[in-house]
């Protein structure tokens, strides 16, 4: 941590307090102490805690969208039913271990009945931003006729739904994630048994 840059240094630190303590439970002092600053140093970088959160969640934000594959997506389409499930298991797991997307998911719990923002980033995140993108997905697969037809939006939810639930499982308990990821694998492929052409 000590090579970033010092902006970015108070933002990790800030990211490790938030996810242990809460907002409410770190002072802009510690923060500072953590990011091996002085507290009155760390305002020429931020105007204060709430604007070191949105600084966090953004860059937390852009971090997810670029490592789970929200954007960009247009030419990667699963070619077959068993593709469709190896990327989505990649998904996942990127989303189970990357610290920085684990330790955000802990901060959302927490903060999502605190702030508007959070709540909503929230929803976003757990489910409109994954529901959008494996609409997209299901759509370009039923149109090559690796899909049964069928409403792509719904299809979506029915695919993301029970894996962000199980998600949580290993949130709360991670030495469950064995069973987790066998449990997420099967529901892909009863899925994908479900609903491919034939």
């Amino acid at each position: 941590m000590k090579d970033m840059p010092t902006k970015e240094r108070i933002l990790y630190a800030a990211l490790d307090l938030f996810s242990e303590k809460g907002y409410d439970g770190v002072g802009v002092d510690l923060i500072a102490e953590n990011a091996g600053l002085k507290g009155p140093s760390l305002y020429r970088h931020y105007k204060g805690k709430e604007d070191i959160f949105r600084s966090l969640i953004d860059m937390v934000e852009a971090h997810y969208t670029k490592g789970f594959g929200l954007k960009n997506t247009k030419g990667r389409f699963p070619e077959s039913m068993d593709e469709l499930i190896e990327d989505a298991m990649r998904r996942i797991q990127f989303t189970m271990h990357d610290d920085a997307i684990y330790k955000t998911r802990r901060i959302l719990a927490m903060e999502q009945f605190r702030s508007e923002r959070i709540a909503e980033l929230t929803t976003r995140y757990y489910l409109e931003n994954l529901q959008e993108l494996y609409k997209t997905i299901f759509a370009d697969m039923m149109e090559k006729g690796i899909l049964k037809q069928d409403d792509p939006e719904y299809l979506a939810l029915e695919f993301v739904a029970p894996a962000t639930l199980l998600l949580h499982i290993y949130d709360r308990q991670p030495e469950r994630e064995a069973e987790v990821l066998d449990k997420v694998r099967k529901h892909f492929e009863h899925f994908a048994k479900t609903y491919r052409f034939h």
